[in-house]
């Protein structure tokens, strides 16, 4: 084997892994923060060093495999419940299983100098530019599988940005066709969100408007505000809409709920 560098081990499994991520997040319309994306790549970076260690037995390589991700994903994407770790660890595992497919079939194609594939981590000695063609290459290649295999949702996923003042937060929401909550004077639908999504958020209490809802689990109220603006995928929906705040009440990776009626219009 020839000598490998750590500097660009780490480096480059930065930034493969923070790839990866992307895909994750997108497969799954999971909102999260870019400083935890980065925080996990790093993570996967260092992680990567577990390439110098003697090659390992194929299950117990399985099972280094498997801890790396599953930290990786817990520091991305947190702990909701088993089930959602499960499902993004496999999401993830599936991601790498393609991502290296690729890389080997480069590999065995093509001989590149300064490319290495050892103990399932990939080493490149190659220039920075090179190294982001091919992993731009192999983002878009994943991306086209997901819409081969309808890994989209049909358009049942959108990505919602929500603006008050110089703030602006995005995150994903799912058309709900049962969510036709409004606000009660206005009569203007409200999109659900999860208080997690809108930490940075601090509405000024005064405009803080009571909702009371029927549909999302059981009965209650929950508070909403109007923002200066709201965007719904490409559609500008301006101010005629509410956010209204729930607290740990929608399950799974979409934390967020778009009425129907606010895409049809």
């Amino acid at each position: 084997m020839n000598t490998i560098y750590i500097d660009i081990l780490i480096t480059v499994n930065v930034f493969i892994d923070f790839m990866l991520i992307v895909c994750v997040k997108s497969f799954l319309n999971i909102s999260v923060s870019l400083k935890r994306m980065i925080l996990g790549s790093v993570a996967g970076g260092i992680l990567s060093l577990s390439a110098l260690l003697p090659r390992l037995p194929f299950l117990l390589n399985i099972f280094m495999d498997l801890f790396c991700a599953i930290i990786i994903v817990l520091i991305c994407f947190g702990y909701d419940s088993i089930k959602a770790l499960i499902k993004r660890t496999g999401v993830y595992f599936l991601v790498s299983f393609i991502f290296c497919g690729i890389m080997i079939f480069i590999y065995t194609a093509f001989k590149p100098s300064g490319m290495q594939i050892y103990n399932d981590k990939v080493y490149f000695n190659i220039s920075p530019l090179v190294l982001i063609i091919l992993t731009v290459v192999c983002y878009y290649i994943i991306m086209l599988i997901k819409r081969l295999t309808k890994g989209e949702t049909g358009g049942g996923v959108y990505n919602v940005e929500v603006k008050i003042k110089s703030k602006s937060i995005t995150f994903c929401g799912k058309v709900d066709t049962g969510c036709n909550l409004k606000e009660p004077f206005s009569g203007e639908y409200v999109i659900v969100a999860e208080k997690t999504l809108l930490e940075s958020f601090e509405p000024d209490k005064n405009t803080l408007r009571a909702i009371p809802f029927n549909s999302l689990g059981g009965d209650g109220i929950i508070y909403g505000f109007k923002p200066d603006k709201v965007i719904v995928g490409s559609r500008d929906i301006g101010r005629s809409v509410y956010i209204g705040i729930c607290n740990n009440v929608l399950k799974g990776d979409v934390k967020a709920l778009i009425p129907f009626e606010i895409i049809r219009q």
